[in-house]
């Protein structure tokens, strides 16, 4: 059974037992409301109590039943609410660990609440394009004001119980306990097995006032959440709940959950939900395959890529040894970091403690025997084959045994890296993303003799950093950067027809992207670009010149960092400047080919830049490089900016449709010889991605 039942005296307790995290499924609502009759039924009970187990008094609905039967199986979560409140018995919520979504609207339905300080409760519906469906929304206001719960519910973001309980006239939990939340419950649930009549959260009131305060965030929500439709209806809900009676909040909240349920969104957020989850198994590792202990770190370059890997573990509490080759080198790295952690302090995101107990766990130095007893060692030094190869053959001699040796390269060959040691098991690729403090995405690299505990060791450390983990296989760009290519590519044959860099990122900015191509490229740097054409070139000096981009560098205009690149930008500033230097060069472009520049519309900009993605990510999938068509999705919205609520490619191609997406881009292409991805073709006939 899902939901357990036993007796401690006169009191019932209902304890959810549906692991690993008590989702709400049918089988455990069932459970619910039987063991809540059972209880109503009987002489010997005066209360009842509903408790979780192992840290999780539910996490919400099972998302796996959306879409099923079950979803509207009786009783559905409504049901099991309205049957909580109706009890003639006082019903306790006794509260330890995670009360999330349907967990929170099934306590907000019993009678009284007790929870730990520590407990996590919130709302994150938004999260995957839905708003609460059982009550949330109109429920949660009476109890800690439309303010609090409208930044609750349209953010998604839990609070701890002593928080919400030092909130002025909160009224959430009845009880904040240190210690045992049982023994709170059932004292409580003792008090007031005589009282009636028992209080309900519908029969509160909001104060109407308080629409006013929800409606001022209105403005700053869609800044914060441009593109995303659940958290605008999710605040709109909070409002009515100050405005409408409670049975008419319930009505709307349900016609609105259901609305984005059937969406396009809501489907795209459950698909990125479970898609990241996925990517943390690879299918050929034996299952029970052991991490080795990762206790300290050093990093090889106190560069923009090193100090920001740096900054990640030591944000983890991991103490970290960075290497340079020169004391200035170090010190500016060193500087750099310091100085991302002031910031943080100023803006109020980290304590001055924070900073200094970050600091204190860094070991700065120039000798490579100081690395010699760390358990993994990350390399980010310079994007260059021999430089990289010098570094590892370096590592090989001092590095302990069993140490992991990591590459965070994001182009090269992880294999011929491994080359230069005696251990290639040892060796893979750990590709972070700039900045590496900041972006979630991990590529890593499983290279063809990377031993299978060195692998899951990477995966682990990943989730212990907060970062999402994708494994990839060995080949130029491995899944993100090798996509991007041909992302850029079909950038660069708009720019070449005629649309300029700011057509083509309002296009991808309007579709959902963080930032277009060009102004990406500036942020990151186009020297960066640049050199890697430059080694292709070398490898293939029959490659294709790309004479717009190269021309752009052959200037000096790298990007935001010397202020001019696809655009110009006043000292200081981010904001991206058409530039006159820009639509000169485009101008002598088209003058020197004989070419007459077209414009393009937005839509055709968008198939342009998203199916090259996907054409390119179908080879990536056929090759093998990636484990599953999901992983790419991880890939580009992790890494890239894709917009999580369109799912990522390869979920946006199934819901276009491959045989439209291999007619568009057939028609892209004309008669120029390109030929579609196998795979692409294939699935035209029949199937989808994932």
């Amino acid at each position: 059974m899902s939901t357990q039942y036993s007796l401690i005296g006169r009191t019932a307790i209902l304890r959810l037992d549906n692991p690993p995290v008590n989702g709400l499924g049918h089988t455990t609502r069932q459970g619910i409301v039987q063991g809540l009759h059972r209880a109503l039924d009987s002489g010997d009970v005066d209360a009842v109590v509903l408790t979780g187990r192992e840290g999780f008094f539910s996490a919400g609905a099972d998302i796996t039943e959306f879409g099923t039967p079950k979803t509207t199986a009786e009783p559905m979560l409504g049901d099991v609410i309205a049957a909580l409140e109706a009890a003639d018995k006082p019903v306790v919520a006794a509260i330890d660990g995670t009360c999330f979504g349907g967990g929170l609207e099934l306590a907000l339905g019993a009678h009284y609440r007790v929870a730990t300080s520590t407990s996590r409760i919130g709302l994150p519906e938004v999260n995957l394009g839905l708003v609460p469906g059982a009550g949330g929304t109109q429920r949660l206001p009476r109890l800690v004001g439309a303010a609090v719960a409208a930044d609750m519910i349209s953010g998604g973001a839990p609070r701890r119980a002593r928080e919400l309980a030092d909130l002025p006239g909160q009224r959430l939990c009845d009880r904040v306990v240190d210690g045992d939340v049982m023994a709170a419950a059932l004292e409580l649930a003792a008090e007031m097995a005589a009282v009636r009549p028992l209080p309900r959260v519908r029969d509160l009131s909001v104060d109407p006032g308080d629409a006013a305060a929800v409606s001022a965030m209105r403005e700053r929500l869609a800044r914060r959440s441009r593109g995303f439709l659940a958290p605008a209806a999710a605040l709109a809900l909070v409002e009515k709940a100050a405005t409408i009676p409670f049975e008419e909040g319930l009505s709307e909240e349900r016609k609105t959950f259901l609305e984005l349920m059937n969406g396009e969104q809501s489907a795209a957020l459950r698909h990125a939900f479970f898609a990241e989850r996925a990517a943390r198994k690879v299918p050929d590792v034996p299952a029970g395959t052991s991490a080795r202990r990762v206790d300290t770190v050093a990093v090889i370059g106190a560069g923009t890529m090193g100090g920001g890997i740096a900054m990640t573990f030591l944000d983890a509490g991991i103490p970290v040894t960075v290497l340079e080759s020169s004391q200035e080198a170090l010190d500016r790295g060193l500087g750099i970091m310091r100085g991302n952690y002031q910031r943080q302090v100023d803006k109020g995101k980290l304590t001055p403690d924070g900073l200094e107990q970050r600091m204190a766990l860094l070991t700065p130095t120039l000798d490579y025997a100081d690395v010699s007893d760390s358990d993994l060692i990350i390399e980010a030094a310079f994007e260059d084959m021999d430089v990289k190869r010098s570094v590892f053959t370096r590592l090989d001699e001092v590095a302990k045994p069993g140490a992991i040796l990591a590459s965070n390269t994001s182009t090269l060959d992880i294999d011929a890296i491994a080359a230069v040691t005696g251990r290639p098991g040892d060796v893979l690729g750990m590709h972070f993303f700039s900045p590496a403090n900041v972006m979630k995405l991990l590529e890593i690299v499983r290279g063809a003799k990377t031993a299978d505990d060195v692998l899951v060791t990477a995966m682990a450390v990943g989730q212990r950093i907060g970062k999402t983990g994708v494994v990839a296989g060995v080949c130029d760009g491995f899944i993100g950067n090798r996509m991007l290519a041909k992302y850029r590519d079909a950038a660069m044959e708009l720019l070449r027809a005629g649309a300029t860099p700011a057509d083509i990122d309002s296009a991808a900015e309007n579709f959902g992207f963080a930032m277009g191509p060009f102004r990406t490229a500036d942020l990151a740097g186009n020297d960066i670009g640049w050199a890697i054409r430059k080694r292709r070139y070398a490898e293939d000096p029959g490659l294709p010149r790309d004479e717009i981009a190269d021309a752009l560098c052959e200037r000096g205009r790298f990007g935001q960092k010397v202020g001019a690149g696809w655009y110009d930008y006043k000292p200081g500033s981010r904001e991206a400047l058409p530039s006159p230097v820009v639509d000169e060069l485009l101008a002598s472009f088209h003058t020197r080919h004989g070419t007459e520049p077209r414009t393009f519309e937005e839509d055709e900009i968008v198939q342009r830049l998203v199916f090259a993605l996907v054409d390119e990510g179908a080879r990536i999938l056929d090759e093998g490089i990636a484990l599953r068509a999901s992983d790419i999705d991880v890939v580009y919205i992790a890494g890239y900016g894709f917009p999580r609520y369109r799912g990522g490619p390869m979920f946006y191609a199934d819901t276009v449709g491959a045989a439209q997406v291999l007619s568009a881009l057939r028609r892209f292409h004309g008669d120029d010889g390109w030929e579609p991805a196998p795979l692409l073709t294939r699935l035209a006939e029949a199937g989808t991605f994932n």
